[in-house]
Parts: structure tokens; C-alpha cells; sequence
């Protein structure tokens, strides 16, 4: 910080300004007195009730489970948003969707608009700043091939995967990135452009397994590495193929779904929601195999609400669990996901957390872990959840959550405290709900309590900063 008086008086002031913005950091090293090594791992439309550690009956996912018993498994923790562009464009920069650069899924026609841009700040960037080997593996979706927006110029020394959004729907595509360069893939897909998915007439290559391989390689390259290393592994299961229609729920084989007296779609989705336990599983393994494990936190989400696509039916298997909705809803079904962090030695053990957060608190968290809050932009969405994981007190409070969304008929919603406004279709009433003894959201409490209802309708106004790419539908518009 800069200072314009030399006075002792301004510099106590300036010291004391300088903490109420980054508050004295607890005690966050590892064993060996580094900063942590920090494993972001990110599932696809992976609903709140899809892992058997949130009340799943059906779909075995043993590892997650078991991450959960060795650590912290939050029960009010939201996605950036609703859809897949902006909950990621939320995570990465710690604005929420009224603040921050990429507030929808753009589309074919204005890819454009859901790149990030040079100014954007994002939780890459401030670790590689701070010394980090940052590498992503997966999808992105926040820049396409030769933008501004791309992982190589967001902070990313090393990226594999899927640039667009759309490219990642196909799971035997003709081509993944690494870096800027594209690599071929065994598989053919007549007709795949650079924005294309559609369905693979040879499937021979699976961009799961493919992906997972860079990532576990990475990981294991990283255990003689002296720096402490970032990944952020944004993997795409259990998203649906959507070109595929009911064919969508692209997996290599059902295993143990096969026999089971169900629809095609609903073994293909629990399949794949077993698959990606199953490379957390091996992630969790190889840390621990190359003594990483009690260095390394691995926070474990999911990008929004359960899908219903590619045949897809998220009621079937109960995958949004007590809440109400799915994808593109801001019903709590379509925006609270799982989230689970593992930290031995440093976060209790099979501990469960009610803290209200959202994936913008992530880019704080990361900064104070790796004492790089230095490098933070100002005026973020997000809080830093250190004093939570590590379970000690003085954790900062949201005032209230906020999220937009833009597709069809839009809408906007926010959480504060126990209260929970939406207005969805953008221009309904709001509506008021008690998440907490009304999860479902089934009773609108707005009748009874005007005043809060006009308190709140005032937040959610206040909150959306006008944006050039993305607008709310005018009043009677046609959807």
C-alpha cells in the first residue's frame, strides 16, 4: 500500500485499513513449512444428491464418501451460477454473476462474449504469482482458440482438455488442446468445426480417460518439484452429450448399472457418476503415493444442478436430493452442489460445516493459503474460508449471496441468511422462501413478510452492475 503521509498517525491508519481488507492469515503452512499444494476438482452438472455421502441410494460413489470421512463435507455451499460459463467464470475471478465478465453460456453465435478478458484477475494468475505450478486439466469454457480468454493468458503454465463449452459435450471428440495446440484423437466426427461437439462415428478414444491420464501424470511429475503446484481438475462427467439427444450419456461401458431394471440413460449417468469416483479415488491414491497427501488440499465440487439431457431424467435416481429443481433453475436444486475439502492434518476429520458460501469465497482462499493476498483485485464477491476449514473461529459472514441468469426467461435470486429471493421469470413477483426448515422451497412466505420482501427485491437489484454483453429480457418480450 501506498502512503501519501508519513505521519506515525497515517501509517497506523494505513496498517489498520490494510488488515479490515486482508485479515492476518492463521497458520496455513504444511509440515515442511511451504504452502500448501492445492488439488480444485471440478464435476459437470453433478446434482446434490448424486454422491452417497449427500443421501444417495443407488449410484456407489466410495471414494467421495470416503474423502467426505476424511474431511469437511459443506451443506450450504452454492456454484457460481446455474449454468456451466458463468459458475466457472465465478470461480476463477471471485465476482459473482452480477459483477463478473462471463454471466451466461453465449452459444454459437457470440462465442465472443463468454471469453475472458487481459484485465480479468483470476485464482490462476494470483498463484502462479505467488510461485504455484498451475496446470488445468479438463474443460474451460472461458476463452476460446485464439482469445484473450484462453488458459495459457489467464494463468495456466500447462492446459488439456476442452477450450469451448460446446466442443466438451462430444466424449469421443476428433481433437483435445494442450496449451494452444491442438492434439488429435483416434475418434471420427464428421462435421466437428471449432465450436462443434456432435457424435462420433468411431469411438475409440474417451476424453475422460484421456484427460484424467494428463492430470494423474502431472500430478505425479509435481512430487519432485520444489514449487508447490495448483491443479484444477474441471472434469465433464456426468454431463450429458446434448447433440446426441437420448443417446447424450456418453460412457465406455455400464459396469455395474448394466443389469439393472432401469432406462438406458439412467445406467449411462450412473455410470459415469461411479467413473468420476472413481478417478478421485485415484487422484486421492496417487497424492498419497508419492507423500503429497498432508501438503495437499483437495476440494472436490460440481459446476451447478443435475441436468436433464441426453435422456437424462435427475428425479429418477433423486439426484438434487431434498431440493427443488435442476440446471438453469436458481431453485436451490439448480445452484447448491457438493462440496467436500480434505486436508490431513489440517481439516477435522468426518466434519460436517453449515457455513454459507459460494464458489467466488475460493479465490480469497486460495490467496491467504498460498500468502499471496497481495496479489488479489480489489473489491471481490468472496470471503476467505481458511478459519472455517481449519475450524477455528473469527470467520467473516456473508452479507448475502446473489446470482443472475440470463437464458429464456431469466431471473435472479439471493440467499441471505435463512431467507431465500428468487424472481424467476425475471419479471415475476419475488418470491420468499425459509430454506432452511423449507428446503424444497414449496412455501412462498412473501405475503407474510412485505417489508423483508421489499428489503430484499432491493438487494437484488442493487447487486446486478449493468453489462454490455449480457441483458435482462425487456419487460413483455418474446422468450
Amino acid at each position: 500500500m501506498r502512503l501519501l503521509h508519513k505521519s506515525a498517525t497515517s501509517i497506523v491508519v494505513c496498517a489498520l485499513a490494510f488488515f479490515a481488507v486482508y485479515p492476518a492469515s492463521a497458520d496455513v503452512s504444511t509440515q515442511d513449512g511451504r504452502v500448501p499444494n492445492i488439488v480444485l476438482i471440478l464435476a459437470d452438472d453433478l446434482g446434490f444428491g448424486d454422491l452417497g455421502c449427500y443421501g444417495q441410494k443407488e449410484i456407489e460413489t466410495p471414494s467421495l464418501d470416503r474423502m467426505a470421512r476424511e474431511g469437511m463435507r459443506f451443506t450450504n455451499f452454492y456454484a457460481g451460477a446455474t449454468v456451466c460459463a458463468p459458475s466457472r467464470c465465478v470461480l476463477m475471478t471471485g465476482l459473482h454473476t452480477g459483477h463478473c465478465v462471463v454471466r451466461g453460456n453465449a452459444g454459437k453465435l457470440k462465442p465472443e462474449i463468454q471469453d475472458l478478458r487481459d484485465k480479468d484477475v483470476t485464482m490462476a494468475e494470483v498463484l502462479q504469482q505467488a510461485g504455484y505450478a498451475t496446470s488445468l486439466c479438463g474443460k474451460w469454457g472461458l476463452g476460446d482458440e485464439g482469445s484473450a480468454g484462453i488458459p495459457t493468458k489467464q494463468g495456466f503454465n500447462h492446459f488439456f482438455g476442452y477450450l469451448n463449452q460446446h466442443h466438451a459435450h462430444n466424449y469421443y471428440p476428433a481433437f483435445l488442446f494442450r496449451n494452444t495446440e491442438r492434439v488429435p484423437l483416434k475418434n471420427v466426427v464428421p462435421g466437428e468445426g471449432p465450436f462443434g461437439s456432435n457424435v462420433a462415428t468411431s469411438k475409440v478414444e474417451y476424453s475422460h480417460d484421456v484427460i484424467a491420464a494428463e492430470a494423474l501424470q502431472k500430478l505425479n511429475s509435481r512430487a519432485t518439484d520444489a514449487k508447490p503446484f495448483f491443479l484444477y481438475l474441471a472434469l465433464t462427467l456426468p454431463h450429458a452429450n446434448n447433440e446426441a439427444k437420448k443417446e447424450g450419456m456418453e460412457v465406455p461401458e455400464l459396469g455395474k448399472y448394466a443389469n439393472r431394471d432401469w432406462p438406458s440413460p439412467q445406467k449411462g449417468h450412473a455410470a459415469m457418476v461411479t467413473l468420476l469416483d472413481t478417478t478421485v479415488g485415484r487422484v486421492l491414491k496417487l497424492l498419497k503415493e508419492r507423500n503429497l497427501d498432508e501438503n495437499t488440499l483437495v476440494i472436490f465440487s460440481s459446476d451447478n444442478g443435475p441436468h436433464a439431457e441426453g435422456g437424462n431424467d435427475p428425479l429418477f435416481n433423486d439426484s438434487n436430493g431434498p431440493l427443488k429443481g435442476k440446471k438453469r433453475d436458481l431453485t436451490d436444486g439448480g445452484i447448491r452442489v457438493p462440496f467436500i475439502a480434505r486436508w490431513p492434518g489440517k481439516i477435522q476429520a468426518d466434519s460436517e460445516n453449515s457455513f454459507v458460501g459460494g464458489f467466488q469465497d475460493l479465490l480469497p482462499t486460495f490467496a491467504e493459503l498460498a500468502q499471496a493476498q497481495k496479489h488479489l483485485p480489489k473489491n471481490l464477491d468472496g470471503l476467505s474460508i481458511v478459519p472455517t476449514l481449519l475450524g477455528q473461529a473469527g470467520q467473516q459472514q456473508h452479507d448475502h449471496l446473489y446470482w443472475a441468469f440470463y437464458e429464456g426467461a431469466a431471473g435472479q435470486a439471493l440467499r441471505q441468511g435463512k431467507w431465500k429471493a428468487i424472481q424467476q421469470p425475471y419479471h415475476s413477483p419475488v418470491r420468499l422462501y425459509d430454506i432452511t426448515s423449507d428446503p424444497g422451497e414449496e412455501h412462498d412466505l412473501a405475503a407474510e413478510h412485505p417489508a423483508l420482501v421489499r428489503e430484499l427485491a432491493t438487494k437484488l437489484n442493487a447487486d446486478n452492475i449493468a453489462s454490455d454483453r449480457w441483458k435482462f429480457p425487456e419487460k413483455g418480450a418474446k422468450k
